[in-house]
């Protein structure tokens, strides 16, 4: 199986703070990998240190057997290295079909461009309902939606999520849960999850890693994990 992205003995730092150190995460091409952890142990930090968004101080990001560690944000993108980051960062201003077209502007194939689009309204039906809404007016649900699609119009390789559950209703959550597998099963599209709800990304995942303070504790197939006690303890209310 060949590896999409390799994260390979990453120290990044905040000023003295020292948020990653010596970090190793592989996700294979087709792969869905889970980050898990507490508040704080670093894990949207990872993310944005594979995205380019922060630079790590030491060790290597490669990205489909290319070391991109140094080259720019939108660099990166290009590659098919995308980062929906927590928080869902739409812009709140501009129409739902703005925001969607946004996530296509490093792309000048028009037919693919249209494709995509069409795919991401099909994923997400609410949101062909309120192309011409300003996606301020969006609900949290519908905005995690929107914030998923526009990702998805840069035809993402690699698709990073960061807390694409997080505030949102249980049913809702299901469905992002849900949509998550699909467009992973139809697309091939390889996804790194970060996600607080440790249970519902165990269960979609096909491996996962656990970080605490910076540094991966355990590793393994998804499912061995979710039935670890330790792992149970600590992030599925059990024990």
């Amino acid at each position: 199986m060949s590896i999409a992205l390799h994260l390979n003995n990453l120290d990044v730092s905040y000023g003295a703070i020292q948020a990653l150190r010596g970090v190793d995460v592989t996700v294979n091409q087709g792969e869905i990998v889970t980050l898990i952890g507490a508040n704080g142990a670093g894990k949207s930090t990872l993310l944005r240190a594979a995205s380019g968004m922060v630079r790590a101080r030491s060790g290597r990001v490669e990205f489909l057997g290319e070391d991109i560690s140094r080259l720019s944000i939108a660099s990166i993108v290009s590659r098919g290295l995308i980062h929906c980051p927590e928080g869902r960062r739409i812009f709140a201003n501009m129409t739902v079909k703005e925001n969607l077209e946004l996530g296509a502007y490093l792309r000048t194939d028009k037919q693919g461009i249209s494709d995509d689009y069409e795919r991401a309204l099909t994923y997400f039906p609410r949101l062909r309902e309120r192309l011409a809404q300003s996606a301020g007016t969006l609900s949290g649900g519908e905005q995690q939606m929107l914030a998923i699609g526009r990702s998805l119009m840069s035809r993402p390789k690699l698709l990073m999520l960061d807390e694409p559950s997080l505030g949102l209703a249980p049913i809702l959550v299901q469905e992002i849960f849900r949509i998550i597998v699909t467009i992973n099963a139809e697309s091939g599209t390889s996804i790194l999850l970060v996600e607080q709800n440790a249970n519902q990304a165990l269960a979609v995942a096909n491996r996962a890693y656990v970080l605490e303070t910076g540094t991966i504790t355990l590793s393994g197939n998804a499912a061995d994990l979710k039935s670890n006690p330790e792992v149970q303890k600590a992030y599925l209310g059990h024990g």
